[in-house]
C-alpha cells in the first residue's frame, strides 16, 4: 500500500494514534473521581465541585517548558526524566502563590513522531503528576517536519491549581529584617542549558566526570526538583511564609525581586550555602564571571523562602535541610549577593 499524501508530506497519523495508545494507561493512572473526561476527548472535564468547600477559591495557572534541556535528552536518548522536569517546574511556579495543583496539560512537538519516545516522555509527565496529586487531563502531540529540525522536539505544559484567597502568598507581608532560607536544587533544573551546552560542546556526556562523581549527562539530566511537600510541611507547622521565589530563568538576580514589595531588597550572603560541583565546572570551563553565573543559573538554590527571622530556626528544623542564606533589607526591589 503506497503512503498517503499526508505521510509523504511528513506527517504519520498512524504513529500519532500509536503514541496515544502507548501512553493511555499512564495518563489514566493520574485520574481521580473528579476527572469526568480526559484522554481522547476534545476537551478534558474536571469536576470542580470540591472547591465549594473553600471560602474563596482562586484558580492559579501557569505555562512553561523545559527549554533546550530537550537537546541533552535527545543526545543521550534518555527521555524518562524530562516529563518530571516539566511538571515539577510548573508546580513550583504556582506554589509561589500558595497554590496546590489540580490538573495539567502537556504539549509535545517534533519533526517526526516516535511513538515510543513520546510515550516515555508522557509517562514521566504522568508519574510526576501522580506524585503531587494532579490529574493529567489532556494534551497534544504534534508532528511538524517543516518547523522542527530532524531529531528535535519541544515539551511544554500548562498547570491549573487552586488556593483559598486568604492563603495567597503575594509578598505583600515581606518586611526588612525577614530571613531568607534557600532550599537545595538538584542541578540546573530547567534553565541555563543553552549556555551549559555551549560551554560543554564536544564533551562526551556519557563519560564519568571525576569532579561530579557520575557521568556528565546524568548530572545535566537530573530532574527539576518539586518543593510542594516542603512548603506544605512548613504550613502545617504554623510557619508564616511571607514570600517564595522559584529560581528559574534569570537565576538568583532576576527572580527574587519579582516577589518583593516596594522598599525592600534581598541580600544573599556569599558562602552561606554550598555551590554544587556542576556549577563550578561550568564556570571554570566557560570562563564565566560570578555575576553572569548568578544571572543565568540557580547555583544550588532552587527555592527561596522569605519568613519572619524569629521563625527561621523552626523552619529549618521542620525542613531538615536548607540554609539561612540571607535577609531582607531596605532598598529598591533587587537581589544582591555579597
Amino acid at each position: 500500500m503506497s503512503p498517503s499524501a499526508y505521510a509523504r508530506a511528513g506527517v504519520d497519523i498512524a504513529a500519532g494514534n500509536r503514541a496515544v495508545k502507548l501512553m493511555r494507561d499512564a495518563v489514566r493512572s493520574t485520574y481521580g473521581p473528579e476527572v469526568l473526561l480526559g484522554i481522547g476527548a476534545f476537551g478534558g472535564l474536571f469536576n470542580a465541585a470540591a472547591l465549594k468547600a473553600m471560602d474563596a477559591p482562586v484558580l492559579v495557572a501557569s505555562t512553561d517548558g523545559v527549554g533546550t534541556k530537550t537537546k541533552v535528552a535527545a543526545a543521550l536518548v534518555r527521555y524518562e526524566t524530562i516529563g518530571h522536569d516539566l511538571v515539577n517546574h510548573c508546580v513550583n511556579d504556582i506554589l509561589v502563590q500558595g497554590a496546590r495543583p489540580l490538573f495539567f496539560l502537556d504539549y509535545i512537538a517534533s519533526s517526526r513522531l516516535d511513538p515510543e519516545m513520546v510515550a516515555t516522555v508522557v509517562s514521566g509527565v504522568a508519574a510526576a503528576c501522580r506524585a503531587v496529586g494532579c490529574a493529567l487531563l489532556g494534551g497534544e502531540t504534534a508532528e511538524m517536519p517543516d518547523v522542527y529540525a530532524p531529531g528535535e522536539f519541544d515539551l511544554v505544559g500548562t498547570i491549573v491549581g487552586v488556593v483559598d484567597r486568604r492563603e495567597i502568598i503575594d509578598g505583600s507581608a515581606v518586611r526588612p529584617g525577614d530571613a531568607v532560607i534557600g532550599l537545595p536544587s538538584s542541578g540546573l533544573h530547567t534553565n541555563g542549558y543553552s549556555l551549559a551546552r555551549r560551554v560543554l560542546d564536544g564533551w562526551d556526556l556519557r563519560a564519568e566526570a571525576p569532579e561530579l562523581g557520575r557521568p556528565l549527562g546524568e548530572a545535566l539530566l537530573a530532574p527539576h526538583r518539586c518543593y510542594l511537600a516542603e512548603v506544605q510541611r512548613l504550613r502545617r507547622a504554623g510557619v508564616r511564609i511571607n514570600a517564595l521565589a522559584h529560581i528559574t530563568g534569570g537565576g538568583l538576580i532576576d527572580n527574587p525581586p519579582r516577589i518583593l514589595p516596594p522598599g525592600t531588597a534581598i541580600r544573599l550572603r556569599r558562602g552561606s550555602w554550598p555551590i554544587p560541583p556542576l556549577f563550578h565546572l561550568l564556570q571554570r570551563v566557560g570562563q564565566i564571571d560570578d555575576a553572569e553565573m548568578a544571572h543565568v543559573f540557580n547555583l544550588g538554590l532552587g527555592m527561596l523562602i522569605v519568613l519572619p527571622a524569629d521563625q527561621a530556626n523552626l523552619a529549618l528544623s521542620v525542613l531538615g535541610e536548607g540554609w539561612l542564606v540571607g535577609e531582607v533589607v531596605e532598598g529598591e526591589p533587587q537581589c544582591v549577593i555579597a
